[in-house]
């Protein structure tokens, strides 16, 4: 399969042929609306409906072609219908369905696979079928592993939509009272380093990681039973805004976590397989965990995850009865296997760092040219613009980010909205040109909104 083989269907995007959510997207979701409910707030936000998708495109019901700067939320990374994923898939949906946790020829395959590119001794695995429940698996190993039951995690990160996974996260986000009433017992909540805005920093402003760290250690000692079993943390935050820690942070937290014996569980589903330019997102800061969890990009859009620890820690498995009942089917394996040798064989990783860092180059200009843009941030192809009232004080300017989302999307780019951070991840494997295509439409959008608001 040759690398460029999305690029027939690019030709030409955004191609609209009816305002945008046409009529029969908004006829469709008026009706589907009356039973589906707890829709998420993009789709609220824009209410299109989707029927087709190919490469790095997505066509709505209305024959509305969208250059894709999301990838159905971080999964479709190697584009939409990618040929070999697909294929791999067709083919095990006719020969064998499911045969549970029983070994399979492409089971074994695609575990040889990933003890091959997960770092370190990284190779006792679990497959699941969601995010939510490789991290409830991975808080149970932990709990098994060294016998302890706290767990610390940081303000705005997200680990899903279950009891500990969720009391791992931030419980009531703007109006929703998503979950409670209270948290799950032994689980607390520390805050998180962003460089953009600390909560410890330097006389000059700066953040000041150590701090971090510090208060984490008084933190144990002070609100916990110093039962803790593991520091559950995303490597970047998604959800939170493309939020990237300082390159010390994770080599410090590493060290802590290992004074105090307690693991160090990194949650991937978001950030991993290949989103930021290496396999795993932790991989940038040279620090192995002892669990990580992945899902998401892992099968293209099929729904497959993981949940691996260190080899010394893989009897825990047997322990907590790990395996699931859709987990690891052979449909599973074949999707999982075949995007890892994608990312191989079309060389995606590279591609990921250099258009990634063409990304930041223009995303800087960008912050140079609007007054309503006070931050931009990423690695690779996980990226966010952050929207402010005014630069000096940073006040968060989310009317702003919700107009930029809609306008944007009416031009034709689907993409993800966060409140006052703008959140991108496009298809690894789109190139500089419509990198360009896509940061121009946003950037229009922005120089419109400012507008609007009195800023030009």
């Amino acid at each position: 399969m040759a690398a460029d083989w999305w690029k027939e269907s690019a030709q030409g995007i955004p191609k609209l042929v009816t305002e945008t959510p046409g009529p029969k997207s908004r006829a469709m979701h008026e009706k589907i609306e009356k039973n589906y409910r707890g829709l998420s707030g993009q789709v609220k936000l824009f209410p299109v409906c989707f029927e087709e998708g190919s490469g790095i495109t997505l066509t709505d019901v209305d024959g509305n072609t969208y250059l894709d700067f999301s990838s159905g939320i971080y999964v479709t990374s190697l584009g939409h219908c990618h040929p070999k994923v697909s294929d791999a898939v067709a083919f095990w949906a006719k020969k064998l369905m499911n045969a549970h946790d029983f070994t399979t020829p492409i089971k074994e395959k695609l575990i040889e696979k990933m003890v091959d590119v997960l770092p370190g001794n990284l190779n006792a695995i679990q497959l699941y079928s969601d995010g939510t429940s490789a991290v409830e698996a991975g808080i149970r190993a932990a709990r098994a592993i060294n016998g302890r039951h706290e767990f610390i995690s940081c303000f705005r990160d997200f680990h899903g939509k279950s009891m500990a996974a969720v009391s791992c996260a931030q419980m009531v986000r703007g109006d929703v009272f998503s979950y409670g009433p209270s948290r799950a017992p032994g689980f607390y909540m520390v805050p998180r380093p962003n460089p953009y805005r600390p909560t410890f920093a330097k006389p000059d402003g700066t953040i000041d990681t150590d701090r971090y760290i510090e208060f984490y250690k008084e933190f144990i000692q002070e609100a916990t039973v110093g039962n803790v079993s593991a520091f559950v943390l995303e490597p970047v935050q998604g959800w939170g805004g493309s939020i990237f820690p300082p390159d010390d942070f994770f080599p410090k937290l590493r060290a802590l976590c290992d004074e105090k014996g307690i693991l160090l569980m990194d949650d991937e589903v978001l950030a991993g397989m290949g989103r930021t330019g290496t396999w795993l997102a932790l991989d940038h800061y040279d620090v192995i965990p002892d669990i990580v969890t992945f899902g998401k990009s892992f099968g293209n859009g099929f729904p497959v995850t993981a949940m691996v620890v260190k080899e010394e820690y893989a009897e825990a498995l047997d322990k907590i009865s790990a395996s699931s009942s859709y987990g690891g089917n052979p449909m599973a394996c074949a999707a999982a296997l075949a995007s890892i040798e994608v990312i191989e064989e079309e060389n995606i990783l590279e591609n990921v760092r250099t258009v990634g860092d063409f990304f930041m180059r223009r995303m800087r200009e960008m912050k140079d040219a609007h007054p309503i843009i006070g931050d931009v941030k990423g690695k690779g192809f996980l990226l966010g613009i952050e929207l402010v009232k005014d630069k000096a004080t940073k006040e968060p300017f989310d009317e702003a980010g919700k107009l930029v989302y809609q306008k944007a999307f009416r031009k034709g780019l689907a993409w993800i909205p966060a409140g006052h951070i703008l959140r991108m991840s496009p298809p690894l494997i789109m190139d500089e040109t419509y990198a360009e295509k896509g940061l121009s439409i946003i950037e229009e959008s922005i120089a419109e909104v400012e507008k609007e608001f009195g800023y030009a």
